[in-house]
């Protein structure tokens, strides 16, 4: 009679539900690694994003505006470039660049680092002709930048652009010949 009554009752020893208990706990402790990883992962990806992705895109468009200039000068403030006042050879947040169209008249357009109250942005902006009244900007060439400055170094425009984590990205360009 003894061995039907043991024989009917079912559970687990002690050490088997310490077995159990450990293996989950290994388990959840590498799914937590895991876990750690991707978030690790996804970090560096976001930080490398202004590398990778805006970047190239920056570079694209301010090449091709440049590539294309006859001349350009610097300013301290896009009140100054509007009003043609003050260029200068030091580093600057403003740059406008003039175009020679085909009749033999002057295009200019500019390349402006500004806050317009939505954050730090570079803004392209086309000066009208005749009347040269600057409106708003055409469009935003970036607003992922921390900081953009523009250099003269011996004859060539410089770009520097600081991202988001620190990253300085630096483009050169010519006038066209």
């Amino acid at each position: 009679m003894k061995s039907s009554y043991y024989s009917k009752l079912r559970g687990f020893t002690l050490v088997e539900l310490t077995v159990a208990i450990m293996m989950g706990m290994m388990t959840g402790a590498m799914l937590l690694a895991l876990f750690n990883q991707q978030l690790a992962f996804l970090n560096i990806y976001k930080a490398q994003e202004f590398l990778s992705v805006e970047a190239p895109i920056i570079s694209t468009y301010v090449s091709k505006l440049v590539g294309k200039a006859d001349r350009f000068r610097l300013h301290d403030s896009l009140d100054d470039a509007k009003a043609g006042r003050n260029p200068r050879l030091t580093t600057s947040p403003v740059v406008v660049l003039n175009f020679r169209q085909p009749d033999g008249t002057m295009r200019a357009s500019i390349l402006s680092f500004e806050n317009r109250g939505t954050g730090p942005s570079l803004y392209y902006y086309v000066v009208p002709y005749p009347s040269g009244v600057l409106g708003d900007p055409e469009w935003a060439v970036t607003n992922q930048a921390d900081n953009v400055e523009f250099t003269i170094d011996q004859g060539v425009l410089r770009m520097s652009i600081t991202g988001p984590a620190g990253e300085l990205i630096t483009y050169s360009g010519t006038m066209q010949q």
